[in-house]
């Protein structure tokens, strides 16, 4: 006899093999026909804390990637003295090769933050030769876009820590900048839960004042709330129509929000800190949360995050990736939404991220319009860096 949750994971593998099946293919085409080797793995450290990744080849044709920037100089280490030596000399193309002997052989350095983290940096840039060998952006290697934009919501952060009025104000200017949706964070962390509840609710009325009815609002409380806490915040917030309240409880606390999904109405988002396809598995079945946010740059890179998608995907959970960087994560991440999201759920954008110094070091950057952001048509990622630049923003 079969039960609901092995019935499950078999539409999951099934998923999986459907959605990977013609990439994996257009992989082992290509690797076949470009007998290209892997020369160089350069990580670059960013003034600002930013870790970056260029994948140099054979025959010129190189990728770039990101990290994570929790601990980029952990991230570079790793992946100069332990995934270089293990990539040199492979074919790039062999993405999945590439993926299994980086992991595995990394595998206990790991599994929940830098070992995964450091290597989406190298996937990412993996994919972007892909691309860029076979004159085809990513969204096409993975399926094909379903829209030329996506929309985007202005990440705004810090709000535990200023007035409420300061807040609204920011969100007041993200509307007026042609966003649709903001998101506020408080970037508690799970360390002291419900320390300013009160507080909390007032940024909330506060913003849904300055922006008006018609902009979208998420909350996400980084991690701060007890389990109460967090039920009776989640009933409140809906008379600000909040459409997403991400990660209230302690990352860890799977039984936690299991108990929270069934207890409220508004939608309940979390995945920022899972960094594989097992860790999603456990927390849809365990957590049953209802929005799914796997973050590009941090778990394990574009390989990983198709996994997750056939999941979500067997799971009829939304996609909703997190991510907080501007440039190469948030390519890659436009990539995979224009391709895995079958909705119009605005992306997360980080608040003034469409105006970032950093798009200066492309000589293609990213093209933002009225809330949206253009899915980039060129092989590859669509970005091309400009050395030159990048050496002067390097610590």
């Amino acid at each position: 006899m079969f039960s609901r949750r092995s019935f499950l994971q078999g539409l999951g593998y099934f998923a999986i093999g459907s959605i990977l099946g013609t990439t994996l293919r257009t992989q082992r085409v290509l690797a076949a026909q470009h007998d290209i080797k892997i020369t160089a793995v350069e990580p670059y450290v960013l003034k600002g804390g930013k870790c970056w990744v260029i994948v140099r080849t054979s025959d010129g044709v190189s990728g770039i990637g990101e990290v994570s920037p929790m601990n980029a100089p952990a991230a570079a280490l790793l992946i100069r003295d332990e995934f270089a030596p293990l990539l040199i000399g492979a074919n790039p193309l062999d993405i999945d090769r590439c993926w299994d002997r980086v992991f595995y052989r990394t595998y206990k350095q790991g599994v929940m933050g830098l070992q995964p983290e450091a290597l989406s940096g190298i996937d990412i840039a993996l994919w972007d030769i892909l691309g860029k060998v076979a004159g085809m952006p990513i969204h096409r290697l993975l399926g094909g876009k379903r829209r030329d934009t996506v929309r985007v919501y202005a990440s705004i952060g810090g709000a535990a820590e200023v007035s409420p009025e300061s807040v609204a104000q920011r969100a007041d200017a993200a509307a007026k900048d042609g966003f649709t949706a903001v998101k506020i964070r408080q970037d508690y962390g799970p360390l002291i839960p419900d320390r300013n509840v009160k507080k909390d609710l007032a940024v909330l009325e506060a913003v849904r004042k300055a922006i008006g009815d018609d902009v979208e609002l998420k909350y996400d409380v980084n991690n701060g709330y007890s389990l109460q806490t967090a039920i009776n915040v989640g009933k409140e917030i809906e008379r600000f129509n909040v459409i997403h309240y991400e990660e209230p409880l302690a990352q860890t606390n799977y039984a936690g929000y299991a108990k929270l999904v069934d207890a409220v109405n508004v939608p309940v988002a979390a995945g920022e800190h899972e960094y594989t396809r097992w860790q999603f598995r456990d927390l849809i079945e365990q957590a049953n949360v209802d929005i799914l946010q796997p973050d590009l740059v941090k778990c394990a890179g574009i390989s990983e995050a198709v996994k997750i998608a056939a999941l979500a995907s067997a799971y009829h959970r939304p996609l909703c990736p997190h991510q907080t960087q501007p440039t190469i994560g948030q390519a890659a991440t436009l990539h995979y939404t224009s391709v895995f999201v079958d909705n119009d759920m605005a992306q997360e954008l980080t608040e003034g991220g469409h105006k970032s110094p950093l798009h200066d070091l492309f000589k293609t950057p990213l093209e933002y319009k009225d809330g949206h952001l253009t899915v980039p048509d060129a092989p590859g990622l669509g970005l091309e860096l400009d050395e030159a630049k990048l050496k002067n923003a390097l610590e």
